[in-house]
């Protein structure tokens, strides 16, 4: 199976990877690393620097999956003639749509925290998660929380590593209730069961909205996936809010929201959901985080004539 053929089948609900039960961060001791000082980070091509008022951010390169755009067996977006025109209109010449993973680190106080976790090297990309954290000068063992937008393998592929050990193995994972719910419920028919058991010791799950740390807050972002979430930054009066799967491509999914997605779970509520961010973008004061997006994701939504484009925080390159 092609990794985009991975993409459009069910078992992107979770990561297939094989792995033994974690212990509970009660139970796990603090190892060395976590005790470490972090080093200073070294310049990288892979990690770039986000400001959120006080705050200390960082997008993390993990890997890149690509999808023929004129190929419906295995592109979400079916009308393949008006996705090519689209793409090539902004500049886009291979044929492919290019969506990249970059998860975000956001140091809040004591709290070393990452939102998401990457595909693990899963669906063609190139794992590079843990090499991109490093050389933000954090370790895995220093990872006090992962929180999670939602359940699928690009999302969690990279909580547990090929030798079936947790990634973060001091880090609580927080996701919400009614997506956990959804991971479990499906983790057997996606083959996923040992990495169910590997993280179901670490998994706390909140109500939708929930303040999950002293600066972030969970935000329903309705129609991926049922327990969907984005997660709000705000520090003084900077916020940005990272908005998961509820839009994949910083050109299709910006440009025509109303285009139907078939990784959506529920196709109306999620292109309600895109337009509302993009009504909310361009009148409010946040900035927007995409974590599929071109790295490393930050930007603003503009209204131009009758729609929108995404146009990237130049503050925020690499």
């Amino acid at each position: 199976m092609t990794p985009s053929l991975k993409i459009a089948a069910a078992g992107l609900m979770l990561a297939v990877l094989t792995g033994a039960a974690g212990c509970s961060r009660e139970a796990r001791p603090a190892t060395d690393e976590s005790e470490a000082p972090a080093a200073a980070p070294p310049v990288s091509p892979d990690v770039s620097a986000v400001r959120i008022g006080t705050l200390e951010a960082t997008a993390l390169r993990d890997g890149t999956i690509k999808v023929p755009a004129g190929d419906a067996q295995v592109s979400p977006w079916t009308n393949v003639a008006e996705v090519s025109a689209l793409l090539t209109a902004a500049g886009v010449t291979d044929g492919t749509i290019h969506l990249p993973i970059q998860p975000l680190l956001v140091r809040d106080g004591e709290r070393v925290v990452l939102i998401d976790a990457g595909a693990g090297g899963q669906m063609g990309t190139e794992g590079k998660l843990v090499a991109s954290l490093r050389a933000a000068g954090v370790e895995p063992g220093q990872v006090t929380d992962v929180l999670i937008s939602h359940a699928h393998g690009d999302h969690v592929g990279g909580l547990v590593g090929a030798d079936g050990r947790l990634t973060f193995p001091n880090a609580v994972i927080r996701m919400s209730a009614p997506e956990w719910a959804f991971a479990r419920d499906g983790a057997g028919e996606a083959g996923a069961g040992s990495l169910l058991a590997a993280i179901t010791p670490k998994v706390e799950p909140f109500a939708p909205g929930t303040q999950v740390t002293p600066s972030i807050k969970a935000v329903p972002l309705a129609g991926h996936t049922p327990g969907h979430s984005g997660y709000e930054i705000v520090s003084g009066d900077d916020r940005l809010l990272y908005i998961g799967d509820a839009m994949h491509s910083s050109i299709l999914s910006v440009q025509r929201p109303e285009w139907r997605n078939n990784w959506d779970s529920d196709n109306a509520r999620a292109a309600a959901t895109r337009q509302n961010l993009l009504e909310q973008g361009v009148t409010g004061t946040r900035r927007i985080y995409g974590v599929h997006f071109p790295f490393p994701g930050v930007g603003r939504f503009q209204r131009v004539d009758d729609g929108f484009v995404w146009i990237p925080d130049s503050s925020a390159q690499p």
